[in-house]
């Protein structure tokens, strides 16, 4: 049996799995097996809403990073995002159409 994970991160894999990132995404960012993850899903029965219209990208960023970050009116104009905690650094991930 493998070592206990925090909760805190079951639960932001799974968040992360449902905003469209993939098993080894979630697994460059939170240090996590992509393998726990993908156990995590089917445990829990996740399932990920198909959208082909649209394709999130993240980026990590520090507390003065993400101030700066939406200081820009290029960053958050024509698109979605939602920012989350990730230990003492942020996430925004942002939701973009695909190019035509």
């Amino acid at each position: 049996m493998g070592k206990k994970i925090d909760q805190y991160y079951v639960t932001k894999a799974l968040q992360l799995y449902l905003e469209g990132l993939t098993y080894r995404e979630i697994e460059r960012i939170l240090g996590i097996s992509h393998v726990s993850v993908m156990n995590w899903v089917k445990k829990y029965n996740i399932q990920k809403v198909q959208n082909l219209d649209f394709h999130p990208t993240y980026k990590i960023l520090s507390q003065n990073e993400l101030g700066n970050y939406f200081s820009l009116p290029e960053n958050t104009k024509g698109s979605g995002m939602i920012v989350t905690e990730l230990g003492d650094k942020f996430m925004v991930i942002k939701w973009e159409r695909f190019k035509e």
